[in-house]
């Protein structure tokens, strides 16, 4: 299947998809060290999955990622790349993605990184 063949999705009533400030600060670790720390994150909720924290790349110590070969499709947000971690005990592989050209429905997340969090331990620290 080529690009243009790809099935495109618009977010709606039977899959919906926000995003939103987090609104609080999101510290992001693999095996103890410090990956992420921002306090300029966003919730993207989709459907009836749990929520995702996407951190701006900015805020990630990049020095610990490695671009990984894989390459995923969503057809509510577009093509995704991952990275590895580079973590005290080794590397995590595909711990981390972006979509670096999301589609124009949950554009706001263009520049940011998520973390899947079976791999990498991410807190959302609220105040009070």
């Amino acid at each position: 299947m080529t690009h243009s063949e790809r099935k495109v999705l618009v977010p709606g009533p039977g899959h919906p998809i926000t995003v939103e400030p987090t609104g609080a600060r999101v510290t992001v670790r693999v095996g103890g060290r410090v990956l992420a720390d921002s306090s300029a994150a966003l919730t993207l909720q989709e459907a009836d999955y749990p929520p995702v924290q996407y951190v701006p790349l900015g805020d990630v110590d990049q020095s610990l990622l490695r671009r990984a070969d894989t390459v995923t499709y969503c057809p509510y947000k577009g093509d995704c790349s991952y990275y590895d971690v580079l973590g005290p005990e080794g590397a995590v592989s595909d711990a981390v993605w972006t979509y670096e050209h999301p589609y124009p429905a949950v554009a706001a997340i263009a520049g940011h990184v998520a973390f899947y969090t079976d791999r990498i331990d991410v807190a959302v620290e609220r105040d009070g």
